[in-house]
C-alpha cells in the first residue's frame, strides 16, 4: 500500500509538470497574433479562417446555463460548418446561445479562434440526440457524419466580443491542481508509516 500511495503521488507530480507545459503552450499561443489556418494546425493555435458558413448545417454542443437580466437560461454552444476558401470544411463553435432553436449565420465570413482537438466520448458521456442535432461530445467526425459532411479533425472555437452567439473571450485554461493531489497521496503515505510504527511498537513491546 505504501508503494501504491507513493506511486500515485509521483504520478500526480508528473501530471503537474505536463499540465504546466500545456498552460505555457496556451499562454504562448494567446500572446501571438492569429495566423492563417495552416494545413495541419497545432492544438490551441490561434488562427484566422475565411470561408462561407452553410446555413443548413448547424448543431448544438453541450448544455450550459447562463445568468441573464431576467433569469437563468439554459443553452448550448452553437456549431456551424464553414466551407473554407482554401478547400475543405471545418466545424466552428460560434458561442453560447439560449434554447435549442438557434441557427448560425450563413454566407461569407472571416473569424478568429483557436484549435480544439477532437474529444473522445467518455464512459458516462450523455448520448447525442441526432433528431435535434444536439451533441455532447465535440467530435467533428461524429458530428460531420450526422450532418452528412466531411469535416476537418478539429474544431475552431471562435473568439470575439460579447454578442449572440456569445463567443469565447480567450483560450481555455484547464486547472492545475495536481500538486494538491500529490500532497494528499504523500500525506496518506506518511500516515500509513506512522500507523505502522505505532502498531509495530505495540506488537514488539516486551
Amino acid at each position: 500500500m505504501l508503494v501504491v500511495l507513493i506511486g500515485l503521488g509521483v504520478w500526480q507530480l508528473n501530471r503537474m509538470v505536463w499540465k504546466q507545459g500545456l498552460l505555457d503552450q496556451i499562454a504562448r499561443a494567446e500572446a501571438q497574433p492569429a495566423i492563417d489556418l495552416p494545413e495541419t494546425p497545432a492544438a490551441f493555435a490561434k488562427i484566422r479562417l475565411t470561408g462561407t458558413f452553410r446555413g443548413d448545417l448547424w448543431s448544438l454542443y453541450g448544455a450550459q446555463g447562463r445568468d441573464t437580466m431576467q433569469s437563468t437560461q439554459m443553452g448550448a454552444q452553437l456549431l456551424g460548418v464553414m466551407d473554407l476558401v482554401s478547400g475543405g470544411a471545418v466545424l466552428v463553435a460560434l458561442g453560447w446561445v439560449p434554447g435549442i432553436n438557434a441557427h448560425p449565420p450563413a454566407g461569407a465570413a472571416t473569424i478568429e479562434g483557436f484549435i480544439r482537438p477532437a474529444e473522445q466520448a467518455g464512459l458516462f458521456a450523455a448520448r447525442d440526440d441526432l433528431t435535434t442535432r444536439r451533441f455532447f461530445t465535440l467530435d467533428p467526425a461524429t458530428i460531420g457524419a450526422a450532418l452528412g459532411v466531411k469535416l476537418a479533425p478539429y474544431t475552431v472555437i471562435a473568439i470575439g466580443p460579447a454578442g449572440m452567439p456569445d463567443p469565447a473571450r480567450s483560450l481555455p485554461r484547464p486547472p492545475n491542481n495536481h500538486f494538491g493531489y500529490a500532497l494528499t497521496w504523500f500525506s496518506f503515505a506518511v500516515i500509513l508509516i506512522v500507523i505502522f510504527l505505532i502498531h509495530a511498537r505495540k506488537t514488539l513491546r516486551p
